[in-house]
């Protein structure tokens, strides 16, 4: 993400000591006394000089005025000769260098000659109070332009504690932390830039999350970019954005989690849920976990959805043979009555569970709800496993609270995390 462009700076940041007027008064004084010049008290030496400078500067002729500038820096004595000095070096400085990049953009930059001008400008107790602010900012886009990212972050810093108010500040302090090797103070800055955006009402770009994801995730700080993954859909909640993060949580290879193949097929139904499933290989890979898990009238379902989005084309021969397969399978089991009869009479409630899932395959939310509670009650069972389709069947039902209260109740990873990441799609939903 480009934050700041080189030299983007350099004509609104110029010293403006073009305007400043350089004239005697028109008053007799005494010959020991110095000029005043607007509140500026300049020796003789620095105020004929600067005279010369100054018309030679307003018209942008940076060749001639070079050497008066020079002159000026050679006669300055005083604090206020030594800012007019500097002020007139900056301005210089930056009108060349701005020239420079105006004539041929694609030409490398080099903007070390403005750090002796503005480190006067700084440290100067006649440089004007107003103006400190923005040469201490500029100082800090100096350095970080040239990646000396400590220094940056320090003038950065002294920049907002000044008041300086400009949209890119804040995201230079993100960046100057990160890049200084201090990641979790990086987007822990970030994270107080993007609550205090969205108390104001303005909405932060998409990009912050991006960058505070492949920053946190570059330094495998794993739990910390599930958390900006949840942040980032929680604010763009895009059907490819729910993709991309899915994939990258538990279905690539080095995926962010080790999923076994229950966990992937919640995965799953979290894309269908999120209408993140994006082709072919996505409705078929999914089909094909729920048959394995003995869900052929899920299998169908998706398979089905897959075919009447087109996501599926029309000649799949192998998508075909296997909604086939699927909607057999489901045929010859017939009812689940009698299955469930056998699992309230149970001693443990394993069949409940695997009853509650073909009922959730079926799409019967309310049955499997029941089933999966009575799984719990009964105990013998994966509780974090049967919480987290609980939560998937009453989520389906429309029951938010409940499905809520449900993923809460989910502990450790891998589930903790998946269940969350359910939890983020329920809060995006109207």
């Amino acid at each position: 993400m480009k934050i700041i462009p080189k030299l983007a700076l350099a004509a609104v940041l110029a010293t403006s000591v073009s305007g400043v007027v350089l004239t005697a008064p028109a008053v007799a004084q005494k010959k020991d006394k110095a000029q005043e010049n607007g509140g500026l008290k300049l020796s003789p030496e620095a105020l004929k000089a600067a005279q010369a400078a100054q018309p030679v500067l307003q018209q942008k002729n940076y060749a001639a005025a070079d050497p008066l500038v020079s002159a000026v820096e050679a006669a300055a004595k005083t604090e206020d000769d030594k800012y007019i000095a500097a002020a007139m070096r900056y301005e210089l400085e930056s009108g060349k260098l701005y020239a420079a990049q105006q004539a041929n953009p694609n030409a490398p930059v080099d903007e070390a000659v403005l750090a002796k001008p503005l480190d006067a400008l700084i440290a100067s107790p006649s440089t004007p109070a107003a103006d400190k602010p923005r040469y201490v900012y500029r100082r800090g886009a100096l350095a970080y332009n040239g990646k000396q990212y400590p220094i940056a972050l320090q003038y950065f810093q002294q920049a907002k504690q000044l008041g300086y108010n400009d949209p890119n500040l804040p995201m230079l302090i993100v960046k100057s932390k990160i890049e200084t090797g201090d990641v979790a103070g990086g987007v822990g800055e970030l994270s107080s830039v993007i609550d205090q955006m969205n108390a104001s009402g303005q909405k932060a770009p998409e990009d912050y999350y991006k960058y505070a994801i492949g920053r946190v995730n570059k330094a495998k700080m794993v739990p910390e970019t599930l958390t900006w993954m949840r942040k980032w859909l929680s604010a763009y909640p895009t059907a490819q954005n729910w993709r991309n993060v899915l994939v990258i949580y538990g279905l690539q290879q080095g995926s962010l989690a080790t999923l076994d193949k229950n966990q992937k097929l919640d995965l799953f139904r979290l894309m269908r849920a999120s209408k993140s499933l994006a082709d072919q290989n996505d409705y078929m890979e999914y089909a094909q976990y729920a048959t394995d898990k003995g869900l052929p009238a899920e299998a169908a379902t998706v398979l089905k959805e897959g075919m009447a989005t087109g996501k599926i084309p029309a000649g799949n021969a192998t998508a075909k043979a296997m909604l086939a397969a699927a909607e057999a399978k489901s045929k010859q089991e017939g009812s689940l009555a009698p299955t469930e009869a056998r699992a309230k009479s149970a001693n443990d409630g394993k069949l409940a569970a695997l009853t509650a899932e073909a009922y959730y395959g079926q799409g019967n939310y309310a049955k499997a709800a029941e089933l999966y509670r009575l799984a719990l009650q009964k105990g013998g069972v994966d509780a974090n496993e049967v919480n987290t389709r609980l939560g998937i069947a009453l989520a389906a039902s429309g029951d938010k609270a409940g499905a809520k209260a449900a993923f809460d109740a989910v502990k450790g990873a891998p589930r903790a995390d998946l269940a969350s990441f359910w939890n983020t799609w329920l809060q995006t939903q109207a």
